[in-house]
Order: structure tokens, then C-alpha cells, then sequence
């Protein structure tokens, strides 16, 4: 607790001293710089320069001023530079003790020519954060991504190749991790992959996703939109009977204007969702006349976001600038099954979300720039079901009785505090400096119902000799029908559920967990043609005890030729990193929830005759064992979830190769292969579980023996988190990207990847051997292709092209049987039994093709593959524009400048 109030002390006292203004001096000149439609221009560098030749420098500040105080009387030379604009000199400025007129610096923008040498745009550069293997996306680019935050997210994952860490890819909005994407239309910029080597940031680079919102403008603008479909608009799901009517209509839109002129403005964005969309139930169920039936039908669910995004922009002084952000967000939705869930297991979700950010930044010289951020989250989250009937799940046929979940909430209060200094050193400032901190508390409240009710499991059968329930003649009783047997009545032990387990105790339960971190880097440009780039990050958490988690960064960019007569066009880039991952509060949650105490998860397998003690019929189950009964009759069925003591933060060390190419016509080149190994990464294994290796007759229909074989024989199950998981990653990536003329932009990505892990976060298929487990991560596919294009077409109409395509991901295939009796429904079979499933089930995928393979051998973990998707969408849009300039307001190419305001108003899009 010292550190964290000395931590807050500390940025307070930054805060204080940043936005102190300077006493007032007897001669300045100050003045105010925009573009040519009006717009501020904000960085923009001032030089000040007197007779005897000294230099006085400054920045404009959010407003476009500046000021420079502390002059003598007399001439001098002030020269104005930006970006994308002509350089602006003027050298007959006086200065009078009397005082001075403000200057009003309008800078032109210059021709094409200069503006692709000056900008960097498609150019090649050794600056670690302007590699062309990452991507910066601004208005005309958005426009061809979707406008649903839902579907723009899984775009942008997609554009950015996903991070090769366990968590895959990260999402930043305006410097802060986590929280929901904001509208479309609020947002200025998205880059993605930039710097990925920077110590400044806990997670890779790679797959890294960075979101900036618009600010507030000096003349008033906005504009809206209006998205609708209906289901007589689509087609039949063919694994549905029915189609049900469905409907989605989104709409929103954004404003922006002053408040105080060249003082302060104001943004808002808002956007709201109300859709039902169809899930579909492919089942396969008992009828009421006994009978083992198909079920296949949709269901229609009903769902809503509303979100609503304030911004406000304030000039504290020259030098200080305050930004402050809120966003409220409510969700509502019900599910009514889906897959092999049928629609009596659906329950009823409602989200709330505020979000308020505060950032100021505080030029303190010409070259050093302090930075304060902090963030306030508060996440609400209901769920309901009906838990008033237990569970009934029928491996491979359906999921019915009663809903899992009940009466259940979660409550997540959150802060993010960072402060961060840029500078540069050196007589060229030659090093760009940046070093900061960051600090992070969550506290969850939860509140669950899971599985109070219980839940049944049938998984079926191999009978010694013919058996009258074996419909099919297959030789093996089915799940669906040991299920149908029981339905029947029949008081044999073998059909009793193969499995039932029940939760009872204390449904509350709350956790705190703090995080810290440190960093420092730095840019050395060792020439025109060399860049290194060097840091350290180091950082911490509670709720584990593992405190030396240094991650160092280096990353170096070459290019040939640079600092010649002609500008260069080939970098090549490398880097290597380590990056460390959280243990998530969730899992502290669920290991102080359920710790034998507080909560007790009885389990209880096949072979315990309280297992017959329930009656089933079509109408539901009575007659269900209690927790209690349990606690009496059978307590070592209790299941408690532990932590491991020697578990460590995962962690992954990365390195990367590129060669970037500038291409004729605006176009650029780049080709990256990325490597990373993951360490540590969490998984859950039953430390207690029967020793039953592969081979070894397991006597699951033994309790008593079958307790035996546990290690502890006077303890049940134990599951434990622990970080024994690792995963290997491969990525080489081709990315063309080309801006031909103002009327046409592309992007274009092909990814080709590996990946392997032994987990992917649960249990493995024997607790005890994990060196099986080694194979394709669910992550590994193969094959990924985007394109997103920008199109001027005639009468102002512009044509968004989008193209997405994705090989197979893996999947695993299991037995749905428990044969170790680790109480895990999740081993799997050889390839013989593999082979012998799809004959009988007339089924000719890749991965029933088990030649080349032993018969006996166990098959691999994830050995089957989806199949592949391909998405092609074609948008529309057209600006009416009406005020000011009639031009929509659009982002600058660098920094934080603002052009082009005015009103307009978007009409709605078509895609297909």
C-alpha cells in the first residue's frame, strides 16, 4: 500500500507542477496556426529567432497557439513547420514592451510531390513506430470495415493477424487496455502492429490493435447513419427446418463543436443496435412416443447495445492540454439455446458499462513531453436462468433439463493510472527518450448459482453381448440411448447416468488484485540509415508470488543508402522481446469460490448407486441426490479448486525479421517472419486423479477401487491451475499496401502461420503424460487473406471493398467416455476407433483419413479441422454535405491534427 499512495503522491505532484503556468513576461509574440479550411494544427514546431541569432522553440498546443515569452524588444524571425504543410517564415515580428497582436498563421498544405517526401507515407523509415509491416487506418479506410463494434473487432483481429501470445491480439482505445470499441464514427484513427517492440506496452506488438477517437472541433460538424436488414433480405440456415423472422436495425451518429473558441470543444458519438438474429439447434432428442428423433429448428434471439461517447478537449494553457472521455454502454440479450443446447436452457443477460478517462499532457520544454492518464471502469453484468430443474446433458445428441446457470452477477470495478515523459538527448537528438509507469487495481464481486441445481451426464456404453436398447445394432449403446433407458424405466445400473455433479454453499464471492509496471526505452538514430532501439519493462502482480519479471526489448532498423542524395527505399527491420501475460483475477475468483469450503462441487461417477436414486421422464427428473446427501454419503466427491504454489506468470519471447520495400505508384512492400515460444501458460489438471495409464483397465465402475489408485487415497478430485502449458508460433506475412491516387487505397494481407501449444487453457487427456498433448494449437490457422479497399467513384459516391478468407482451424476429437476416471468427459480415441466412427457415420472428412497411422495409437490432441470461410462485402456511402466547408472532418496523417470541419451527414450503406 506505501508504494501505491507514494505511486498516486507522485503523479498528482506531476499533474500539479505540468499544468503551472509560467509568470508572465515583459515581450512575447503568440498567435494561433490552422490549416486553409480552418482547422487547428496542433504539434506544429515554432522557432523563434532573434538578431544575435538565438533560438527560443516551441509547439502549438491543442488549440493551435503557442507562445513564446520572456523576449526583448525588437525584430525577429518566426518560422512555422508541420507535416503535410509548406513551411511558414516570417522575419519582420516586433516585439514591443506596448504588447503585441496575436499572429494568425494559416499553413497551406503542400502539393503531392512534397507531401509524400515530408509525411512518410508509403515512404520507407527507420523510425521504429513507422514500420510498413504495421498499418494506420484513418477515415476512408474505415469506411470499408463494418460499422457493428462486434463485427469492426473481429475485422480488426483479423487485419492484425492476431497476437501469437495466449491471449492473442490487444486493443487499446486512446492508450487504455481493455473496454468496448466505441463507434465508428468516433474514432480518428486505428494502427495496428506499430512499434512492436516497445518496452511501453506489456504485450506484443504484433497482433496489437491501437484506437484513437476523434476530438472536439472549432466549427460545428457531424454526421449519421442508418444500417437495416431484414431476414426476407436472407436465407434459410440449412441445418434449420424453419426460418424464423429476424430483423436488425442500427443507427447513430456524431457531432462536434466549440465551446469556448480556440479554448475548449466538445464530441459525441452514439450508437444503437436492436436485432434479432437466429440460433439454430441441430439436436437429436427422444420424442414423446419414445422415439429417437432429429430436432432442428431456429429459434429467434433478441438482443440490444445502446452506447453513448462524450468527449471533451480543453486548452489549460499553452502548454497544458486536458482530454476527457466517458462512455456508457447497455446491453441486453436473451439466448435460447443453440447447437446441441435446446431452447429450455436459455437465459437472459443485461450489461452495463461506464467508462471515464481522463488524460493531460504537459509540454514542459520544447523537447520533453509529460503525459498523465487515468481510468475508471465500472462493469455490471446479470445473468438468469431457470435452475429450478437439473441439467441433463446427452453427449453428442443434446443438452435439456433445466439451465446451469440461475441467479447470477458479477460486479467489476477498475483503475488504470500511467504516467509517461517523452524527450530526446543527444546535440541531433539523436536518442528519443520515453520512460513512465503504470499501476492497475481490479476488485470483482460475484455472485453464482452455477450448477446448484445439478447436472446429469450420459456418455454410453460398450455392452459385453447384444443389447434390446442398441437400436442402431452398432454394437455400442449410445448416449441418447442409455438416456432413452433410463426414460424406460429400466433399473439396470448400466443405464444410470454415467455422471451427476452439484454445487452448493455460498454463491458470493470477491477478490482484489493489483498490477504494476515500469518502463523505459529508447530510439538511438546512429545514422540516417541505422535506428536502435532498446528497453526494459519490468512488472508485477498480487495474488501470486512470482516478483522477477523483467522483460527487455531490443529491435534495430537498416536502410541502405539513407542520408544520400536520393531517398531510400528498402528498410530492413529485426527485433527480439520478452512479454509477460497475467494470471487473471477469474481464476483467483474461482479457486477462493470453489475451495472445498466456501463452495463444494460434489462429482459423482459411474458405479455409485446413488446414481440410480433419479427418476427421468420426458416431463423432467425428480428424485435428485442433494448436495447434503452427498456431503454424507460420499465426501471425498468433492471437488476444490487450487492454485499451484509455484505457479508463474506466463510469458513469451518473440522475434521478428522484415524487409520493407517502397513500390512505384505510392505502394510499399513489406514481407515479416515472426517466432515466439510461450512459457508457463495456464492450464487446469486433476492432481488427484486415479493413475490409469493408456493399456491399464481402469475400474471406473469401481468406487472403491477406483479410489485406490489416487495418489491421496483420502482425498477426491482436485482440479489446479497451474503453469505447465507451453506454445510455439510461426508467422510470415506478406502485406501490400498502396494508395494509387486520392481515389484509390488498398490494403492487402496474407498471413501464413503455425502454431503449437500442449494446452489450450484445460485439462489434458490424462493428467499424468502431457507429452501427448504437444500438437496444433486451436489457434493454428494456417491461411489467412484480407483485403480492405477505398474507391472514389463519380458523384461522390464511395465503394468499400472487403474480402476475408480463413483456412480450417483445428478442433479436438474426443471420446465423450471417461475411461482414466479423472472425472474429465474428454479422452480421446485411437485412430482405429476413429476410423471405425466415420464408417459408420458415412462421414468423409480430411481428418477421418487415419492412413499412415497406428491403428492403436492414441490420436493427437486438436486432430480435426473445421472448415473454411470466406467473406466478401461491397459497401456504398454518399456525404450530403450542408454548413461550413460541406466536407466531413477527417485526421491529419500525423499527430494529433485536425482538418477539415463542417457539417455532413452520411446517408445509410448497403452491403452484399
Amino acid at each position: 500500500m506505501k508504494f501505491i499512495k507514494s505511486f498516486i503522491g507522485l503523479s498528482i505532484l506531476a499533474l500539479i507542477a505540468g499544468t503551472t503556468a509560467h509568470a508572465q513576461q515583459s515581450g512575447e509574440i503568440s498567435g494561433d496556426v490552422t490549416d486553409s479550411v480552418g482547422a487547428t494544427v496542433v504539434g506544429a514546431s515554432v522557432t523563434v529567432t532573434d538578431a544575435k541569432g538565438v533560438e527560443k522553440n516551441t509547439v502549438t498546443a491543442g488549440n493551435g497557439r503557442f507562445r513564446v515569452a520572456g523576449l526583448a524588444p525588437g525584430k525577429y524571425k518566426v518560422v512555422i513547420s508541420s507535416p503535410s504543410f509548406a513551411l511558414y517564415e516570417n522575419a519582420e515580428v516586433e516585439v514591443r514592451l506596448s504588447g503585441n497582436e496575436g499572429l494568425s498563421v494559416v499553413l497551406q498544405v503542400e502539393d503531392v510531390a512534397e507531401q509524400v517526401e515530408v509525411n512518410g507515407e508509403g515512404t520507407v523509415s527507420t523510425d521504429p513506430a513507422n514500420n510498413l509491416s504495421a498499418m494506420v487506418l484513418k477515415e476512408d479506410d474505415l469506411n470499408a470495415l463494418p460499422d457493428d463494434p462486434d463485427d469492426l473487432e473481429l475485422a480488426l483481429q483479423a487485419l492484425a493477424g492476431g497476437g501469437a501470445g495466449p491471449n492473442g491480439g490487444q486493443i487499446y482505445i486512446d492508450g487504455f487496455e481493455g473496454g468496448n470499441l466505441p463507434p465508428k464514427d468516433s474514432i480518428r484513427e486505428i494502427r495496428i502492429n506499430s512499434d512492436p517492440f516497445s518496452a511501453e506496452y506489456d504485450r506484443m506488438g504484433f497482433g496489437r490493435i491501437e484506437i484513437l477517437t476523434k476530438p472536439g472541433s472549432q466549427k460545428w460538424g457531424g454526421q449519421g447513419y442508418f444500417n437495416f436488414n431484414d431476414s426476407a433480405f436472407n436465407a434459410r440456415n440449412p441445418f434449420s427446418d424453419n426460418k424464423v423472422d429476424s430483423q436488425r436495425k442500427f443507427y447513430g451518429g456524431s457531432i462536434s463543436g466549440p465551446i469556448i473558441k480556440n479554448k475548449a470543444s466538445f464530441s459525441l458519438s452514439m450508437d444503437n443496435r436492436d436485432q434479432s438474429t437466429g440460433a439454430s439447434v441441430n439436436a437429436t432428442i427422444v420424442d414423446q412416443n419414445f422415439n429417437i428423433s432429429s430436432f432442428q429448428q431456429e429459434f429467434s434471439e433478441p438482443r440490444k447495445r445502446f452506447s453513448i461517447n462524450p468527449r471533451l478537449d480543453y486548452q489549460i494553457n499553452d502548454t497544458n492540454t486536458l482530454v476527457a472521455r466517458y462512455e456508457f454502454e447497455r446491453g441486453t440479450s436473451n439466448d435460447f439455446g443453440g447447437g446441441f443446447s435446446l431452447p429450455i436452457r436459455g437465459s437472459q443477460s443485461k450489461n452495463t458499462e461506464h467508462t471515464f478517462q481522463v488524460t493531460e499532457t504537459a509540454i514542459l520544454n520544447s523537447k520533453t513531453v509529460n503525459e498523465t492518464r487515468f481510468q475508471y471502469r465500472a462493469e455490471n453484468s446479470d445473468v438468469t436462468g431457470d435452475n429450478s430443474n437439473p441439467a441433463i446433458n446427452v453427449l453428442d445428441a443434446f443438452n435439456g433439463g433445466g439451465s446451469t446457470i440461475g441467479t447470477n452477477y458479477d460486479r467489476n470495478r477498475s483503475w488504470d493510472i500511467q504516467n509517461n515523459t517523452t524527450t530526446s538527448l543527444g546535440k541531433e537528438s539523436d536518442h528519443a527518450i520515453k520512460f513512465g509507469a503504470r499501476l492497475q487495481g481490479t476488485t470483482l464481486e460475484d455472485r453464482t448459482e452455477s450448477n446448484y441445481a445439478g447436472t446429469f451426464t450420459f456418455t454410453g456404453f460398450i455392452p459385453d453381448a447384444p443389447n434390446p436398447y442398441d437400436l442402431d445394432g452398432n454394437g455400442v449403446v449410445s448416449s441418447i440411448e442409455q438416456y432413452r433407458a433410463k426414460l424406460l424405466g429400466d433399473a439396470d445400473p448400466r443405464y444410470n447416468p454415467s455422471q451427476f455433479s452439484i454445487t452448493q454453499g455460498n454463491p458470493l464471492s470477491s477478490i482484489s488484485q493489483y498490477e504494476v509496471g515500469l518502463f523505459f526505452k529508447d530510439d538511438w538514430r546512429v545514422s540516417p540509415g541505422l535506428t536502435l532501439s532498446y528497453g526494459l519493462r519490468y512488472e508485477n502482480q498480487s495474488n501470486i508470488d512470482d516478483n522477477l519479471n523483467f522483460a527487455p526489448r531490443f529491435s534495430f532498423a537498416f536502410s541502405p543508402g539513407a542520408g544520400g542524395a536520393k531517398a531510400p527505399k528498402t528498410v530492413f527491420r529485426g527485433g527480439l522481446g520478452i512479454f509477460y501475460s497475467r494470471f487473471g483475477e477469474n481464476l483467483t475468483l474461482q479457486a477462493q469460490r470453489l475451495d472445498g469450503i466456501q463452495q463444494q462441487n460434489f462429482i459423482i461417477g459411474s458405479g455409485n448407486p446413488i446414481l440410480g436414486q433419479a427418476i427421468f421422464s420426458l416431463n423432467g427428473v425428480t428424485n435428485v441426490p442433494t448436495a447434503d446427501q452427498l456431503a454424507n454419503i460420499a465426501p471425498l466427491t468433492s471437488t476444490p479448486r487450487t492454485i499451484a504454489s509455484n505457479i508463474q506468470a506466463p510469458y513469451t519471447m518473440q522475434g521478428a525479421f522484415s524487409f520493407e520495400r517502397q513500390l512505384p505508384g505510392s505502394s510499399s512492400l513489406s514481407i515479416y517472419y515472426t517466432f515466439s515460444r510461450n512459457l508457463h501458460l495456464i492450464r487446469q489438471r486433476n492432481i488427484n486423479a486415479p493413475v490409469c495409464p493408456s493399456g491399464f483397465a481402469c475400474p471406473t465402475t469401481d468406487p472403491v477401487a477406483l479410489q485406490a489408485l489416487r495418489p491421496d487415497p483420502t482425498q477426491g478430485n482436485v482440479y489446479q491451475y497451474e503453469s505447465s502449458g507451453y506454445a510455439t508460433d510461426q508467422r510470415l506475412i506478406f502485406r501490400f499496401t498502396t494508395r494509387f491516387s486520392q481515389n484509390f487505397t488498398m490494403f492487402a494481407n496474407y498471413f501464413l502461420g503455425q502454431s503449437k501449444s500442449n494446452s489450450d487453457g484445460s485439462f489434458p487427456a490424462y493428467s499424468y503424460d502431457i507429452t501427448d498433448e504437444f500438437s496444433d494449437s486451436s489457434r493454428d490457422v494456417r491461411h489467412t487473406f484480407f483485403l480492405v479497399g477505398s474507391i472514389k467513384a463519380p458523384f461522390g459516391i464511395s465503394l468499400n471493398p472487403f474480402i476475408m478468407a480463413r483456412s480450417a482451424s483445428p478442433f479436438d476429437i474426443t471420446s465423450g467416455r471417461d475411461f482414466n476416471g479423472d472425472s474429465i468427459f474428454n479422452d480421446r480415441p485411437t485412430y482405429g476407433q476413429l476410423a471405425d466412427a466415420c464408417a459408420l457415420n458415412g462421414l468423409a472428412a480430411s481428418w477421418c483419413n487415419v492412413s499412415g497411422f497406428d491403428s492403436n495409437d492414441t490420436v493427437s490432441r486438436n486432430f480435426g479441422r473445421g472448415s473454411s470461410s470466406l467473406t466478401i462485402n461491397l459497401s456504398g456511402s454518399k456525404t450530403f454535405g450542408f454548413g461550413g466547408s460541406g466536407s466531413a472532418p477527417t485526421a491529419d496523417t500525423t499527430g494529433d491534427q485536425q482538418r477539415g470541419p463542417g457539417g455532413s451527414g452520411r446517408g445509410g450503406r448497403g452491403g452484399g
